[in-house]
């Protein structure tokens, strides 16, 4: 890729100690979080093991005349859990939700300076129950901090059976598409450019 004036620009370095995973699925997962989250294998929470755990922390700031004069803080803080499990209920589903609000306690510095953090739970299983797919799919948790002057956070959740390439997400878990790995993420070639974006938020 080259700009108007043909200065080539370099190509993307591949992401450094990037973990293998054993499951096919989970790596080919992992193959779409890496470029934006640092991961990591066999993590444990809670008393909970997750198969792949990923974290990414964006900072926006802005400068008035030079970096040095900043202002406009903004953290956001995304988390997101990878577990396998043999049978799924809806009790099981709601108990990572709670999950989620005791990490929030231990992780979020709730400050001017936070404004959002989200922990996505995803469970992999061999087949979804109606009640779960129903639970899922109306499931929204939102929790302002200091009624949001220290910003929010958020539980999302994703239930998925790969072998079925059956998939139910909550209302706004963004990160549905790095799951439906038997979807392409975009017809167009992703350069490091649009990598750079997401990473960004721009």
């Amino acid at each position: 890729m080259t700009t108007d004036s043909g200065d080539e620009l370099p190509e993307p370095a591949e992401p450094e100690k990037v973990p293998d995973w054993e499951d096919e699925y989970v790596d080919r997962v992992s193959d779409r979080l890496m470029f934006n989250y640092d991961l990591e294998k066999d993590h444990t929470v809670e008393g909970r093991h997750f198969t792949l755990y990923g974290e990414m922390q964006v900072h926006h700031e802005k400068h008035f005349i030079h970096p040095v004069l900043s202002f406009a803080h903004h953290d956001t803080f995304e988390h997101v859990f990878i577990r396998e499990t043999d049978a799924v209920t809806v009790d099981r589903v709601e108990s990572f939700v709670d999950v989620g609000h005791a990490l929030a306690e231990e992780w979020i510095d709730a400050d001017e300076e936070h404004y959002a953090t989200e922990f996505t739970f995803t469970l992999l299983v061999e087949d979804i129950p109606d009640a779960v797919r129903s639970f899922v799919d109306g499931f929204r948790d939102r929790t302002m901090l200091k009624k949001g002057y220290y910003g929010h956070y958020e539980v999302h959740l994703v239930v998925v059976d790969p072998d079925g390439e059956d998939l139910v997400a909550s209302e706004r878990a963004s990160l549905e598409e790095a799951f439906r790995v038997w979807e392409p993420l975009e017809e167009e070639k992703i350069t490091w450019l649009d990598l750079l974006r997401r990473r960004l938020q721009i």
